[in-house]
């Protein structure tokens, strides 16, 4: 293919080399005319192992060059990178002056185009982003007398570490393509033949997102780790072979056991043991600020799934689980018993199905724990989807069940279903995007 690279930076550079390795031919734009001279004098302008002799190479072979002119950049190529910086310009507002100029300048070279032209944004920007270079993009082709040129969007993200970016790029997680446009999917998938990955599709805005939850999660890692270290010091615990052994499960710690939006979580285990090592780091006098956030950010779900109820106005409340999570009877620190019980405290009439939790059967903790602490929950409790349904004008769909599709799949059209899993709960299989819908 014939491919132009807007932006000479780290991720362009490396970029640039590996595809035009790869067998395009590669075309490089930036508005520093020191950059474009380093690159066509076979140089890097960038310290990065095995990059500098890649790119002697490529240019050398002619399948590797760089302008200042975004005109000629478009009029030779079929798709263009943005690869462009979005640096923080304050309060972490990204800065995306550079990537509109960028978009606008293409736009006034595809003003007169006619062959179709495909712009991939693989700079690092936040939802909504692909559609603001979209319009500024056209109306500059407009401004220029043109028309609105035959150009197809994609969000491309890059997912490579300074120090091993060539290695990256050729082994990454994912080759993550965002795009409705099967013009520019395949496009990409051509582009991207040579990588040793499996191909991800998905809507622009979701790639747009991916990048930033993975960055925002290997900084909680980090932020973890060092907490965790911090109060292994101080209780006598080796920090580095307490994180090893952690690291060693699979199947719950590294994983995604866990990373499933849903609810809140609740349980015998999780908060009291959070609670428990925030109590050693108070008595030793570790500050512990990411552990510290855990109980309050749980609260908070539980306070937005009750708003989420109470905005509809409605009084008859049907809730379809009441354990902290399905195939267990454990009520103790159910964040389910936490949403009834304000929702009880603010007039709502509240029935509840869950087969598990029945008092005849109950014992021991259980038994105990609903006895003295919320004894009118029993008389809320129905015998079955048909009596739950009756009663409710309001559907809760706490967590994933067969009880939850049972319900979901007899509801009313009448009735509002406010769905806590966020879609993981469905009649159909289809994934709903709103936590709040209603039947039909």
């Amino acid at each position: 293919m014939n491919v132009s690279v807007f932006g000479l930076g780290y991720v362009g550079c490396v970029s640039a080399a590996c595809l035009a390795r790869d067998g395009h031919h590669v075309t490089g734009v930036d508005v520093n005319p020191d950059k474009v001279a380093i690159i066509n004098g076979g140089r890097s302008p960038i310290i990065e192992p095995g990059l500098e002799p890649l790119i002697a190479r490529l240019v050398r072979e002619g399948r590797l060059t760089a302008t200042t002119s975004s005109e000629d950049a478009v009029n030779d190529t079929d798709l263009a990178l943005i690869c462009v910086g979005t640096p923080d310009i304050g309060h972490g507002q990204p800065d995306l002056e550079p990537l509109a100029r960028v978009a606008a300048a293409i736009g006034r070279a595809c003003a007169s185009r006619t062959r179709p032209f495909t712009v991939v944004i693989r700079s690092t920007v936040l939802p909504g982003t692909n559609d603001l270079m979209r319009t500024r993009l056209v109306a500059a082709a407009r401004e220029a007398g043109g028309g609105d040129p035959p150009v197809h969007f994609a969000s491309n993200p890059e997912f490579m570490r300074e120090g091993s970016s060539i290695r990256d790029f050729d082994h990454p997680p994912f080759v993550l393509i965002g795009s409705d446009d099967e013009t520019a999917r395949e496009a990409l998938r051509t582009l991207y033949a040579s990588v040793n990955a499996q191909v991800v599709e998905t809507s622009i805005k979701t790639a747009e997102m991916i990048k930033y939850v993975c960055n925002c999660y290997h900084a909680l890692k980090v932020v973890f780790a060092n907490e965790i270290a911090d109060l292994c010091d101080a209780l006598g615990s080796d920090a580095q072979e307490v994180m090893r052994i952690f690291s060693m499960d699979r199947k719950l710690n590294i994983s995604e056991a866990y990373l499933t939006p849903g609810f809140a979580f609740g349980g015998s285990c999780l908060p009291k043991d959070v609670r428990a090592l925030l109590c050693a780091g108070r008595v030793n006098a570790v500050d512990l600020p990411l552990l510290s956030s855990i109980m309050p950010s749980n609260e908070l779900r539980i306070r937005r799934g009750v708003e989420e109820v109470l905005q509809l106005k409605k009084k008859r409340i049907g809730v379809v689980g009441l354990a902290f999570k399905p195939n267990t009877d454990d009520l103790r620190e159910s964040p389910i018993v936490s949403l009834v019980e304000t929702l009880i405290g603010k007039g709502c009439d509240v029935r509840i199905l869950d087969p598990n939790v029945v008092m005849a059967r109950l014992h021991g903790a259980n038994r105990q724990y609903i006895e003295t602490e919320i004894p009118h929950i029993a008389s809320l409790l129905c015998d079955g989807v048909e009596a739950l349904l009756d009663h409710a004008e309001v559907l809760v769909i706490s967590a994933r069940s067969a009880d939850a599709a049972q319900a979901l799949a007899a509801a009313r059209p009448d009735q509002v279903i406010v769905d806590l899993t966020r879609g993981v709960v469905t009649s159909t299989g289809a994934v709903r995007e709103s936590p709040v819908w209603a039947a039909s």
